[in-house]
């Protein structure tokens, strides 16, 4: 065992022990030994960015009139930098030293906004949609959320730290904002509005958003329509007008007032009551400066989903709403209408079964419901240091390979899901940054067009998929299911193809060289790993001539 390894596992240890002895869930006492991150370095694909200005992210942003508005300019390259945007909607301002867009857009509209970043070895400049309407997240969200890695010992420190390390890794310069809590920050009803307010844990929940803000993140929180949570807090109905929970009230809880697992079984609070509470903590959460709301339960209905959009409308605040998990089919005209995003998936673990089976089998149904401000979520990555709370895994390294972390970051973002992290980021290592932070790879889960991947090509040890993009461009992704190396490839005229195609590995990011239409590329991918390439000029961008089959 290495120094290293001592150090590491030692202060592992010794913090665990701390948090184990100041918790009053018994299962907490366990205390596992933190598992150093393996050395990837080999594995990293993407070059490193420029130390010029570049500017990442998608090219269009909605939000809607008379609503805070912060959008941070996500642009990489050496600091100090500064900002500059012609054309922003009247009522929003640029800090020009954090890039941070700010205000109240005051008229509905579409917007041509040309951002610039500089710094001392030069300046970058791109073109950005601001669209003032009806619609939010016109693509997909990306950040960070709890619950894969926290569970419900989620904190505020937690949440803090995790927002610092978004900043400090770079992660904001590509596009990642949300700061998302997941289950476990609840505690009783109370304040003003009689909202579910939060436990110990969470001493200052405004004062948490407003760092989170003051960074250019948002913020997001969770709750469910039960009488209960999956975890076994209190949730958005209850048996009498007051708000008051039997197991709060008999002391049948922790002193976070989350059940007690061992005495009363969790499914027993999975109903739903006549007392309403919805409006009251939509109103607390627009008052703290909640950006994201993650709406948990199944199966999902209309009733409930409808209330829960009415409550976050009435607030004046533009929340995004999120719907959770393993959403019916039947519900998805209902879905696009009044959520943004919805889980078409249980909860996802840190496997090759799992991530495939999410990916490959569980993804195409949706196809035809996918479109700017409706994003069907096939769950947060587990790519970094997972563990669902200390109780039940020491939060360590992802059981995925390398190789199956570049196949999960490709097909979310072939299939413009969220990249919503679950990982504990401040133990990413240069690996995992590598994944996270490329450009062009990121691009083509944020497009403006928000198209459904099509799969080609495939016979179960194989399957290769195909994306249109808003540049004319092919994205092509070529996944290796099987246990063995394995030689993939297309000819771009079984594509639908016309015209010579020039070829770019977006991982590399480099020119591989171009390829008739007619002429077969292939490649070898690794066993569980990917190529994905961008094929230009994609479809046929030019005047035909002559004979073209």
């Amino acid at each position: 065992m290495s120094i290293k390894h001592i150090v590491l596992t030692s202060l592992a240890f010794i913090a665990m022990s701390a948090a184990a002895q100041n918790s009053d869930d018994p299962r907490d006492v366990t205390v596992f030994e933190q598992v150093p991150v393996p050395d990837y370095s080999a594995y990293i694909l993407t070059p490193k960015a420029p130390a010029t200005p570049r500017i990442n992210g998608a090219r269009v942003y909605g939000q809607r009139p008379g609503a805070d508005f912060l959008f941070k300019i996500p642009a990489s390259g050496e600091r100090p930098m500064t900002f500059s945007a012609k054309g922003l909607p009247k009522g929003l301002k640029l800090d020009a030293k954090t890039g941070i867009i700010a205000g109240k857009a005051r008229k509905a509209g579409v917007y041509d906004v040309v951002l610039t970043a500089t710094n001392s070895l030069g300046s970058d400049t791109k073109h950005l949609r601001i669209e003032i309407g009806d619609k939010l997240l016109l693509t997909p969200p990306m950040g960070w959320s709890s619950w894969n890695c926290f569970g419900n010992t989620i904190s505020q420190e937690h949440a803090m730290a995790m927002g610092k390390a978004i900043v400090e890794l770079g992660l904001d310069q590509y596009g990642y904002s949300y700061v998302n809590l997941d289950d476990g920050w609840q505690y009783d009803r109370g304040g003003k509005y009689n909202a579910i307010m939060p436990n110990s844990k969470f001493p200052d929940i405004k004062g948490l958003a407003d760092y989170l803000h003051s960074n250019g993140l948002k913020f997001g929180i969770y709750s469910g329509p039960w009488l209960g949570t999956y975890a076994g807090h209190i949730g958005e109905t209850c048996d009498n007008p007051e708000g008051k929970y039997w197991w709060v009230e008999q002391g049948i809880c922790d002193k976070h007032h989350k059940i007690d697992r061992d005495a009363v079984k969790r499914d027993s609070l999975w109903r739903f009551e006549p007392y309403h509470f919805e409006e009251a903590d939509a109103k607390q959460w627009a008052e703290w400066g909640v950006d994201y709301m993650k709406y948990d339960w199944n199966p999902n209905d209309h009733y409930s989903l409808v209330r829960m959009y009415e409550a976050l409308r009435s607030t004046g605040r533009d929340i995004v709403y999120s719907i959770s998990n393993s959403a019916p089919l039947v519900l998805a005209a209902d879905l696009m209408k009044y959520a943004q995003l919805w889980r078409t998936t249980g909860d996802i673990r840190d496997n090759w079964k799992s991530v495939s089976d999410i990916a490959f089998n569980r993804q195409d149904v949706w196809a035809g419901y996918r479109r700017p401000g409706a994003w069907p979520d096939a769950d947060m990555m587990v790519l970094g240091c997972v563990g669902w709370g200390k109780y039940e895994h020491a939060i360590n390294p992802t059981h995925l390979t390398p190789d199956e972390q570049y196949t999960h970051m490709t097909m979310w973002c072939m299939l413009s899901a969220p990249l919503i992290l679950g990982c504990d980021l401040t133990r990413a290592d240069d690996f995992l940054v590598s994944l996270l932070t490329n450009d062009e790879v990121i691009a083509v889960d944020q497009d403006e067009l928000g198209l459904s991947p099509a799969k080609r090509y495939g016979d179960g040890t194989y399957a290769t998929y195909v994306k249109c993009l808003a540049d004319g461009g092919v994205a092509v992704a070529m996944f290796n299911l099987s246990d063995e190396p394995k030689k993939i490839g297309f000819v771009p005229h079984g594509l639908g193809l016309t015209e010579r195609q020039e070829i770019r590995d977006l991982w590399r990011q480099k020119d591989l060289g171009s390829v008739d239409f007619k002429e077969r590329w292939e490649t070898e991918v690794a066993p569980h790993g990917v190529c994905l390439v961008k094929l230009t000029p994609g479809y046929i961008n030019g005047k035909p001539q002559g004979k073209i089959r």
